[in-house]
């Protein structure tokens, strides 16, 4: 029971409590799952009418959990696309605040990661994940919840490679912690699976609805 309209270029917050809907409602995007009712377009084009290899081509997301491969930096950073070049994959990590920490590593890009990337913390994977989404360079970026589990300076070496993407790409921030999305163009605040308040951090504020409760820790979030 929603209804929004994210323009190109733009990016557009999604907050509320546990189980209000919002990762349910970012995995109509890609067709993780399929509506049963009304429809999600893609510019202009029912996604449902969208082969789903060109579809998930356009998309990319940064989940909270990491998946990595056992296997190397740079292959990992190849399965987003597999005819990157290496000046590609480095510009990617800068961007991603990653680089530096490579060329750190034993062996740089070709550092063995390990199951899952057990050998790399928590900040780190998604640093990775950050970058590799950016080698892909897909239309639409979705974050859900990608700072949600990190400490503060993991949090904030993410915050800064996430930044200058939202105010150039078309995205979507689920947010955990609300001080990582008061850049957004637009907040909306879902509640059982319905979108309740709209606007922008201080005009919420001035609400002192849910957004507000919200913000000040008077109401949990997820």
């Amino acid at each position: 029971d929603i209804s929004f309209t994210l323009r190109s270029g733009n990016s557009v917050a999604i907050v509320g409590p546990i189980c209000s809907g919002k990762s349910t409602m970012i995995n109509l995007i890609p067709r993780l799952y399929d509506v049963t009712g009304g429809c999600v377009k893609f510019d202009g084009v029912d996604v449902r009418k969208l082969g789903l290899k060109q579809l998930r081509e356009n998309v990319g997301i940064v989940t909270q959990e990491t998946y990595l491969f056992n296997g190397t930096i740079r292959e990992n950073l190849l399965y987003a696309k597999p005819d990157a070049k290496e000046e590609e994959l480095i510009e990617a990590c800068k961007k991603a605040n990653i680089h530096d920490f490579i060329l750190r590593q034993p062996q740089g890009y070709d550092t063995v990661v390990g199951n899952r990337g057990l050998k790399l913390s928590g900040g780190e994977k998604q640093r990775l994940s950050i970058a590799r989404i950016l080698l892909k360079d897909p239309s639409v970026m979705i974050f859900d919840e990608a700072t949600a589990s990190l400490d503060s300076i993991s949090e904030n070496a993410i915050q800064e490679a996430i930044d200058p993407l939202i105010e150039s790409r078309t995205s979507i921030l689920i947010a955990h912690r609300l001080s990582t999305i008061q850049n957004s163009n637009a907040i909306m605040v879902m509640d059982h699976g319905k979108i309740i308040e709209r606007g922008n951090h201080k005009s919420l504020l001035e609400k002192k609805g849910t957004y507000y409760r919200l913000y000040t820790g008077d109401l949990e979030i997820d």
